[in-house]
């Protein structure tokens, strides 16, 4: 038979289930046993069925999933600016969004099944087992600040934005340069760091490893860089600079330093990454690598309603924004 002319009621004949059946199956919709949908989309494969062309008609529903650990939005205010773009993406396709939180531990299925989408997205880290299971719902998937291969992905310019943030810390005199790094099995940690070794070399300060700390696991954000910020504090001698892999670590280093009496920039200077409104809070602005965080999530919601019309990867530009944190050295 002719893949073309392949229809549902084809395939709910063959596999000996109706079409209704064959539908829910195909677009991973609940009602229905995990063996009954491997059957009916074992069957659909088998006569060269294209399930893109029964949902590329219905594409109605759009979940926006993030991991249960930044989940709290005002926690993590970076994630609740890409959802409101996604927010504004979705008015313009037509499609209304969802959003569920969600870890390893979790039953994902279920909740997938629940929400019943069309497409999805995933925003910052996922477990590898999480990713297998939203490829394996064979339904439109973009990430967004996370890579993985095979994956369509959109990110900020991660390494770029380490090693800007490192240059300036150079070029206002700091050598002692500290990374403060979260998990380093985030992609978006892994590559600022990478583009922080790059400034060092090209600047050709060494490398001190010791000076490179990863918050310790278990702990939200701020906890975890206080936590690594109290370590730096005990070296002989101390880093005069500390570039924060992102803003909420920066701030929460930056009060671990004024409550042992180091002064912000005169004796510590400090750069974080992602410009949430906190930066420019206060008496002290933050120096930090701004990043389009709606851009972020307008960009998502695009790659997976114009599938193979975007391309698999994009990266987004980030700028530096200097403010008083890292003005000029002691």
């Amino acid at each position: 038979m002719n893949s073309d002319g392949v229809t549902i009621r084809d395939i709910a004949e063959a596999a000996g289930v109706s079409i209704g059946t064959v539908s829910r199956a195909l677009k991973n919709q609940r009602g229905l046993s995990d063996e009954t949908r491997r059957q009916v989309r074992e069957v659909a494969r088998n006569l060269g069925y294209d399930p893109g062309r029964l949902r590329s008609a219905k594409a109605r529903r759009l979940l926006f999933m993030v991991h249960r650990h930044h989940s709290s939005f005002s926690l993590n205010p970076f994630f609740s600016q890409v959802m409101h773009g996604v927010e504004e993406a979705c008015r313009e396709f037509g499609v209304v969004p969802t959003v569920l939180s969600a870890g390893p531990a979790d039953p994902v299925r279920q909740l997938l099944r629940l929400h019943e989408p069309d497409a999805l997205m995933a925003a910052g880290y996922f477990e590898a087992e999480v990713v297998d299971l939203l490829r394996a719902m064979d339904l439109p998937l973009a990430l967004v600040d996370f890579w993985m291969p095979g994956c369509r992905a959109v990110n900020p310019d991660n390494a770029q934005g380490g090693y800007l943030a490192t240059q300036h810390l150079l070029a206002q005199g700091y050598r002692r340069i500290a990374y403060l790094a979260g998990s380093l099995a985030h992609f978006s940690i892994r590559e600022r760091e990478r583009g922080y070794r790059r400034a060092l070399f090209e600047a050709g300060v060494l490398a001190d490893p010791d000076l490179e700390v990863v918050a310790p696991p278990g702990l939200d954000t701020s906890a975890g860089a206080e936590a690594a910020m109290r370590e730096l504090l005990k070296l002989r001698p101390r880093p005069d600079a500390v570039f924060a892999y992102n803003d909420m670590a920066a701030l929460a280093a930056i009060r671990v330093c004024q409550a042992a009496g180091l002064r912000v920039p005169q004796d510590i200077a400090f750069v974080g990454f992602d410009d949430i409104a906190a930066a420019g809070y206060g008496t002290m602005g933050l120096t930090t690598m701004r990043v389009d965080k709606e851009a972020l999530g307008r960009t998502g919601v695009e790659m997976v309603m114009r599938g193979d019309d975007m391309p698999q990867d994009i990266v987004q530009p980030v700028e530096l924004v200097v403010r008083d944190s890292s003005c000029s050295p002691r």
